[in-house]
């Protein structure tokens, strides 16, 4: 019947140990259940200017004042501040901002940044749940406590609630629900078309229109408009480094100096090269601020990363393992990775092709209109774009990794033995490429160095971009665990090995940002300078930043964003909300 409750069920009591709920998880629950599985399962959270700014106004009931008597007396006033509660009948727990009362009758109040709605109610019922499972936390605790108060600090109106039956037990339903949903492990689906997605701080990280797209394609999603970061990555170079903190900035000294210093707040990652130290004090504050701090070989070989404890979000990383071992689910992976790299090196060599003119602008990400291509395109061999694109075609039949990698190397063979075909005429003959195809560890040219230092600085990116979102980067599918490599993360980074590493070298050379003189010899072996890895890195930043368009959701994102974007889609896939993994393959 429309008008049926649900019958009271009482709530087993919980030992000190079990989690409690928190009570603004519940207030999220009912506005939006993806939205608190995301942060209190999955441990997810990102600021918006919302979030900002309501912290801001808790700042002064944030500070405890005044005291709630550990037991109702008859005679006490009471206006208590910040009073955390928790019950373990209810498996709950709350940080109150005030409560006002006298004797045993108290009223809790809360703060929204807000103004009031004026509807019926007074308030949105997640306030009001919210509100609700403060009075019953007063209540467990001896107290009388038949309304409460929502104040919003934007109109300075209160809005009285009641608790009536019909409230009390939605709350109790919803925390109930809630706390049946973290022991399931699953999370809800994301609300369809709603209002509220666009604002949410964390639209970004539950993708609520890509997952719909990929599932059922119809309207495109809208564009992801992340906050703006101004913090960028921190590369200290010099072999005798060291890094420490001094209040809200790392200073960066050399044999005792200060050579150099960053605010802390401005920084994304830190990158550090040779034997150069961190202080227990920059450590600490990096694992407080989730800035992740990545180690190199002075020749710039990525060793490894330190973060904090990581990320919280267990079901992403079961999945990701239970997927790994089953064959199936790897070589459809890995399918999909290598006839999307081989596109995009193919697209690449189309776009670049110089043959002794001059070719094509790599800034450009538009998808290829043949209507407006100019004739420098034809120059091209037709006999490669078709091979590749057989190449590309084999990749996504084959029936097993083995037959997978031989497609990939032949492509791969390809494809560097036309290289130098991008490369700007006229260069000196210490620029040229080993035609004889790719050579590392240790690279004998200059071309070569360059390309295995923009892979390593790729590979560290992807291992970023994969822990920040609760996958582990050493788990792959494709490439087979091995020690300290980060598998996953060269999966990942295959499709985008020539539209970030490989555009980036011939950008470094094709502008003349790095020059010949810029390499190191010795031993058969090729290396770049301080300086012209400075330059380097400075041309591979630029790339990041750059924004291209996603060639599925049609909006426009920087390569660096995209990263964490791909890599939520497959958790998503993994998780099974989505049926594919969407490679990026541009045009």
């Amino acid at each position: 019947m429309p008008d049926q409750r649900e019958l009271p069920l009482a709530f087993p009591e919980l030992s000190a140990e079990t989690l409690f709920i928190p009570v603004r998880m519940v207030n999220e629950f009912v506005y939006c259940p993806r939205l608190a599985c995301l942060e209190w399962v999955q441990g997810e959270f990102a600021h918006s200017a919302d979030t900002v700014d309501g912290a801001i106004k808790h700042k002064r009931v944030d500070k405890p004042s005044g005291s709630l008597p550990e037991a109702p007396e008859e005679e006490a006033r009471i206006h208590a501040r910040s009073v955390s509660l928790s019950s373990t009948r209810l498996g709950i727990t709350a940080k109150l901002d005030l409560v006002e009362g006298e004797g045993t009758r108290v009223t809790p109040v809360d703060y929204k940044r807000g103004k009031r709605p004026h509807i019926a109610a007074g308030a949105y019922d997640p306030e009001r749940v919210q509100v609700c499972a403060q009075g019953l936390l007063l209540r467990e605790h001896g107290y009388e406590c038949d309304e409460g108060v929502i104040y919003f600090a934007a109109s300075k109106e209160r809005a009285r609630v009641v608790f009536d039956e019909a409230l009390v037990e939605q709350t109790q339903s919803a925390i109930q629900t809630l706390r049946g949903l973290g022991a399931g492990g699953q999370i809800p689906p994301p609300l369809e078309d709603s209002p509220k997605c666009p604002r949410c701080s964390l639209v970004g990280i539950c993708l609520p229109d890509e997952v719909r797209f990929l599932n059922q394609p119809g309207p495109e999603p809208r564009p992801l408009f992340p906050s703006i970061q101004d913090a960028t990555p921190l590369y200290v170079q010099s072999p005798k480094g060291y890094v420490r903190k001094d209040g809200e900035r790392f200073v960066i000294e050399v044999e005792k100096e200060t050579v150099a210093s960053a605010r802390i707040g401005e920084v994304s990652q830190v990158a550090v090269f040779g034997y150069t130290s961190l202080t227990a004090g920059a450590l600490h504050e990096c694992f407080r601020r989730d800035i992740p701090v990545s180690w190199h070989s002075y020749g710039g070989w990525f060793v490894g990363h330190t973060v904090g404890t990581g990320h919280h979000n267990v079901d992403a990383r079961t999945n990701q393992y239970r997927a790994s071992f089953d064959e199936r689910i790897c070589l459809g992976l890995a399918r999909g990775w290598v006839a999307a790299k081989i596109a995009n090196c193919r697209t690449l060599l189309r776009r670049n092709w110089r043959g002794g003119t001059e070719g094509w602008d790599d800034g450009d990400e538009e998808p290829f209109d043949q209507s407006t291509a100019t004739a420098t395109t034809t120059d091209v061999p037709d006999e490669l774009m078709v091979a590749l694109k057989n190449d590309a075609g084999r990749a996504q039949r084959a029936v097993a990794l083995d037959e997978l990698l031989g497609y990939e190397g032949t492509a791969a063979g390809r494809y560097f033995q036309s290289f130098s075909s991008m490369l700007r005429q006229g260069m000196e003959v210490e620029m040229t490429f080993d035609f004889m195809g790719r050579n590392r560890r240790p690279p004998k040219d200059p071309v070569n160095a360059m390309l295995s230092f923009a892979y390593a600085m790729l590979t560290r990116e992807w291992t970023i971009a994969l822990s920040a979102v609760g996958l582990d980067p050493y788990r792959g599918f494709y490439h087979q665990p091995r020690f300290a490599r980060p598998a996953l993360a060269l999966d990942m980074m295959e499709p985008f090995r020539p539209l970030v590493a490989d555009s980036t070298v011939l950008t470094a050379i094709n502008n003349g940002e790095v020059r010949p003189t810029d390499f190191v010899r010795a031993a058969g072996s090729c290396n770049m300078s301080d300086s012209g890895r400075k330059r380097f890195i400075g041309v591979f930043e630029r790339r990041l930043e750059q924004e291209v368009t996603h060639p599925i959701f049609r909006y426009r994102i920087s390569y660096r964003r995209l990263f964490e974007v791909q890599a939520r889609l497959l958790a998503r896939h993994l998780a099974g909300e989505v049926p594919e993994y969407p490679n990026f393959v541009t045009r």
